[in-house]
């Protein structure tokens, strides 16, 4: 089974690469205080379909270039603008 994740699209600036942000909430061991947590993935979008602002659904892929190691499944919440 291959990882998936759910993120939001932060640059549509590349052709068919998209960058995409995970803000998760982790609790720190020691002082039990919350902090946000952000993962940046460059995603392969093949039809160039996703924009800034999109919620998206990632998976995991074989790498496709330096960067590149996620490819584009599903887009969950589109903004239309």
């Amino acid at each position: 089974m291959r990882k998936r994740v759910i993120g939001k699209v932060i640059s549509d600036r590349m052709n068919k690469t998209r960058v995409v942000v995970r803000e998760v909430l982790r609790k720190h061991p020691l002082y039990g205080k919350y902090y946000k947590h952000r993962t940046k993935y460059y995603v392969h979008d093949e039809k160039n379909e996703s924009k800034i602002g999109d919620f998206v659904l990632i998976e995991e892929t074989r790498p496709l270039s330096k960067l590149k190691r996620w490819r584009l499944v599903k887009i969950i919440k589109s903004i239309q603008k």
